[in-house]
């Protein structure tokens, strides 16, 4: 009996210690400048006046440019519209570090900022919600992908890229924006996984707004943190002040720094707020309180970077009062030229999906046409 197997395996398992198993990756969280504007000197990157005056413009470009849409949906002139009100800084503040020439940029849809900064005319960020095709192309030349508004499916292909990178010894980065929601997709889980495993030179941003829609952070998962989720991972994690711009850039040009030199992959949880609705077809106040919005109100990065630019003798009223004219002014000019592209036939609309149109949308197309005759819309207009 003493040569029973069990009792054997029993011994073994007594005579094994219990103890902790350390993991390498870190994880920490960065704010530089308080909800006021106040700079931590230590951490200040201090960035040279014209990219301080640069990232200011490009904030408040994105938040002059929501603005518009959101009326221009309201008026029927664009469709359905994402704003980004409260989310500047995450964006804007991000894709500064990258290089155009090199490094890749994966959209979600919520960084207009971004988009323009990578050489996106601006005309061509409304055509998109405006449902033009033309709208989802990136530029010539430039180093993004097409707009992606289905959850997290940016991310599998953010982490091809990077892949593609390190096989072909590129020292280049990528670097994919998501909201917190995706993180509850298997595409999200995926590629982390693989990122980690290949060691791959992947910036993961993570734009933790607090709602998936209607669903709130803390119902998308019971961990402490999003960031937290890359030490599963085997990479490095950080949590930043996602309105707070100096934090986001400091974050991601450590994390891009990293990747560049063999480091490996980051994940970036950027903790921010949604100001606004989901999209113009969401309305937030059934699921969320006013109290809860006034409360991030107070914390708007724009403000903040803007007393921040105040206090360094960066900014003052009369540079501030042009720079705000010039937006208007860039973003009208945009929505001109928008409306002057316009005048497009509504019958295109079935000419892109079938090589030869099924009998019943055969059956579609004449009833649309004669409704256009019948509304006085000829074809072509």
């Amino acid at each position: 009996m003493t040569n029973h197997p069990a009792h054997g395996r029993k011994e073994r398992l007594d005579g094994v210690p219990r103890k902790p198993i350390k993991i390498k990756p870190t994880l920490e969280y960065l704010s530089i400048l308080d909800g006021a504007g106040k700079v931590d000197d230590a951490l200040d990157p201090k960035l040279d006046t014209d990219r301080s005056i640069y990232l200011y413009r490009l904030m408040l470009l994105a938040r002059r440019l929501d603005e518009r849409c959101i009326n221009m949906q309201r008026q029927g002139r664009i469709g359905t519209y994402g704003p980004c009100r409260g989310q500047e800084a995450t964006h804007c503040a991000s894709t500064i570090v990258m290089d155009k020439e090199g490094d890749w940029v994966v959209h979600a849809f919520r960084e207009p900022g971004s988009f323009y900064h990578r050489g996106w005319p601006l005309e061509r960020i409304i055509q998109f919600w405006g449902g033009y095709e033309e709208g989802c192309t990136p530029p010539d030349g430039c180093r993004d992908l097409p707009i992606a508004v289905p959850i997290a499916s940016q991310i599998p292909h953010a982490m091809g890229l990077a892949w593609g990178m390190k096989l072909r010894d590129d020292k280049h980065a990528v670097l994919c924006y998501c909201g917190e929601g995706g993180t509850s997709e298997g595409d999200f889980h995926e590629a982390m996984n693989f990122a980690g495993a290949y060691h791959l030179p992947l910036v993961t941003l993570i734009q933790n707004n607090q709602w998936a829609i209607s669903i709130p952070r803390e119902a998308q998962t019971a961990s402490e943190t999003i960031a937290q989720k890359a030490l599963a991972y085997g990479f490095d994690g950080i949590q930043v002040d996602g309105n707070d711009p100096l934090a986001v850039y400091v974050a991601t040009r450590e994390a891009v720094d990293k990747a560049k030199s063999g480091g490996g992959p980051t994940l970036i949880e950027a903790v921010t707020y949604r100001l606004s609705m989901h999209t113009t077809a969401d309305d937030p106040t059934k699921y969320r309180s006013d109290e809860e919005v006034k409360k991030w109100e107070k914390l708007d990065p724009i403000p903040r970077y803007r007393n921040y630019l105040v206090g360094r003798g960066i900014l003052d009223d009369k540079l501030i009062e042009e720079i705000e004219a010039d937006v208007l002014a860039e973003v009208a000019a945009a929505v001109d030229r928008y409306e002057a592209g316009r005048d497009v036939d509504p019958l295109d609309c079935f000419d892109y999906l079938y090589a030869e149109l099924p009998a019943e949308l055969v059956e579609q197309r004449a009833e649309f046409e004669l409704c256009l005759q019948r509304e006085g819309v000829a074809a072509g207009h």
